[in-house]
């Protein structure tokens, strides 16, 4: 139960609850993110062409099996339609050249908003360029904003159209509650200003805030909490890709495939529960586990608030499903 005495801001003592502050709701290219729990459904965002998808053939070249991916984006907009959550696809690139063959592809089949993602600095960069050149910025979102970001990135994301960014919260120095809201309001650990105020100073306007996720057994129930404190601090919405605290469970990986994906959806339902506006759920493949759960949870939240007064949007799943 979460107690108003340790975590400020928050009205009713419940495990459901209505924030006092004042709730953003950033909308990126039709999914809408934050508010109330209760309000807005639960934003979805599953990932295409990451490290290791067996649809790739060459990752470096960016070439794969169109009609699996193609499959694979269709069922994931065919389940954000019949349950009312809004989906996100997260298109992960290990080069800027894979980026541009999977972003010609990508917009012959999907409208609604993307997720920029690499593990190599400067083929982010070239993402955000790409997405400017050919008006795509507005539906773009980069991931991320860090700590970590070097000068080069912060200028070329700032020379960008892009407005919308995840702001990963983790704070290498200090990984507690308090030393994530010290990297996003106050100085880094870097010296600079703080993650909030520095991704403004690039031109985001529409911040997305993950507080990070550690494996299970090094704090990974942390990111709840750290859920509901942001958004009683600051406001802004909040998520996380909660799924990467599952994987890393060593005694689970040893049990069935059952078993995996069962704690996996269950963890995409407990981010939800914490406050989270938007779950980064993983393989693109796992949306036809992840949409239930994410819907059912959307309406026995809408459910558990209706006496504070909160009222889902119409494309809720409780307007959709029930």
């Amino acid at each position: 139960m979460f107690n108003d005495a340790r975590i400020p801001g928050i009205i009713c003592g419940e495990p459901v609850y209505r924030f006092a502050r004042e709730q953003t709701v950033v909308n990126v290219a039709g999914a809408k993110m934050g508010g109330q729990p209760g309000e807005n459904p639960t934003t979805l965002c599953g990932t295409i062409f990451y490290h290791g998808h067996k649809i790739l053939e060459n990752e470096d070249n960016g070439t794969f099996n169109r009609k699996i991916a193609e499959d694979l984006i269709n069922r994931q907009a065919s389940l954000s339609e019949e349950t009312g959550n809004p989906a996100i696809l997260h298109i992960y690139a290990k080069t800027g050249k894979a980026f541009q063959k999977y972003l010609d592809f990508v917009e012959e089949i999907w409208k609604g908003p993307l997720i920029l993602d690499s593990a190599d600095f400067q083929t982010r960069s070239k993402m955000a360029k790409l997405v400017s050149e050919i008006g795509y910025a507005d539906k773009s979102i980069y991931n991320s904003v860090s700590v970590g970001m070097t000068e080069s990135e912060e200028n070329a994301l700032k020379e960008s159209d892009v407005d919308s960014a995840i702001v990963l919260a983790y704070n290498p120095a200090d990984s507690s509650v308090d030393g994530t809201l010290k990297i996003l309001g106050e100085k880094s650990v870097d010296g600079k200003c703080g993650l909030i105020d520095r991704s403004r100073d690039m031109g985001i306007n529409n911040l997305l805030i993950d507080p990070g996720v550690m494996p299970i057994g090094d704090g990974a129930g942390k990111a709840f909490r750290t859920t509901v404190v942001i958004k009683s601090k600051f406001g802004l919405p909040v998520g996380s890709g909660i799924h990467n605290a599952v994987s890393s469970w060593s005694w689970l990986r040893k049990q069935d495939k059952i078993s995996n994906a069962c704690c996996d959806s269950s963890s995409a339902g407990l981010q939800i529960l914490a406050g989270g506006d938007f779950v980064l759920y993983g393989p693109i493949e796992n949306a036809a586990n992840i949409f239930p759960v994410a819907a059912m949870t959307d309406i026995l939240i809408s459910e558990a608030v209706h006496d504070l007064e909160v009222w889902p949007s119409l494309e809720h799943p409780i307007n959709k499903l029930i």
